[in-house]
C-alpha cells in the first residue's frame, strides 16, 4: 500500500503521458515546481493521514484536483461558463435557447457590465491557454459588440440571445487549438 496522495509512478507503469499542467499565466509547470512540497503537490506523503483502505486523495474527493489545471480542464471550465451564459435554457415550446446572460441583462446597465466582465475572463483564460494575439483580438471584439448592443434596453438582450459572443468565442478558441499539435 502507498501512502503517496497522487502516485505518479501509475502512469509511467501504463504508458500513458499525462497532459501538461499550466499555470493561470498559461505556463507549463513541472510536477513540485512551486517550491517546497505541500500536501497537496504531486508526489507528496500524507504524513499522518491517510484514507481508509489507502485511497489516494483525489479519487476521494470525486476526482477534484487542488493544483493546477490541464489545458483540457482550463478549456472544458469556460466551455461550461460559455453554455452556461450563453445556451443554457430554452425557451418553452420552441428551439430557442438563452443563457444567465440574457436574463442578467434585463437589470439596466449593471447587468450588461457583470456579463461583459465574465466575458473578458473567458477571453483572458484563451490568452492563457496560449491563444495568439490576432484570435484574442476577433474574440475581444465579439465581446465588445456584445457589451455594447447589450446596453441598449430590450432590444439588446434580444440581441444578447441570438448572438451569443461566448459560444462564438469558444467555437474559434476550439478551431485554432484542433489545429495545434499534441506534445
Amino acid at each position: 500500500m502507498t501512502d503517496d496522495i497522487f502516485d505518479r509512478t501509475a502512469s509511467r507503469r501504463s504508458g500513458t503521458k499525462r497532459p501538461p499542467i499550466i499555470d493561470q499565466d498559461g505556463n507549463e509547470v513541472r510536477p513540485g515546481g512551486f517550491g517546497g512540497r505541500g500536501p497537496f503537490d504531486a508526489g507528496a506523503r500524507t504524513s499522518g493521514f491517510e484514507f481508509q483502505g489507502g485511497a489516494d486523495f483525489q479519487s476521494a474527493l470525486g476526482g477534484i484536483s487542488f493544483g493546477p489545471l490541464t489545458r483540457e480542464q482550463r478549456f472544458a471550465r469556460i466551455d461550461a461558463l460559455s453554455k452556461l451564459l450563453d445556451v443554457a435554457f430554452v425557451v418553452p415550446g420552441t428551439k430557442i435557447r438563452y443563457g444567465i446572460d440574457g436574463l442578467i441583462g434585463l437589470v439596466p446597465i449593471f447587468g450588461d457590465i457583470l456579463t461583459t466582465a465574465i466575458s473578458l475572463w473567458i477571453v483572458r483564460e484563451a490568452r492563457a491557454l496560449g491563444a495568439p494575439k490576432y484570435l484574442v483580438a476577433r474574440m475581444l471584439g465579439n465581446v465588445a459588440v456584445d457589451g455594447v448592443v447589450g446596453l441598449v434596453p430590450f432590444a439588446g438582450d434580444a440581441f444578447d440571445v441570438m448572438f451569443r459572443a461566448n459560444m462564438r468565442n469558444m467555437r474559434m478558441l476550439k478551431r485554432w487549438m484542433d489545429k495545434q499539435p499534441r506534445s
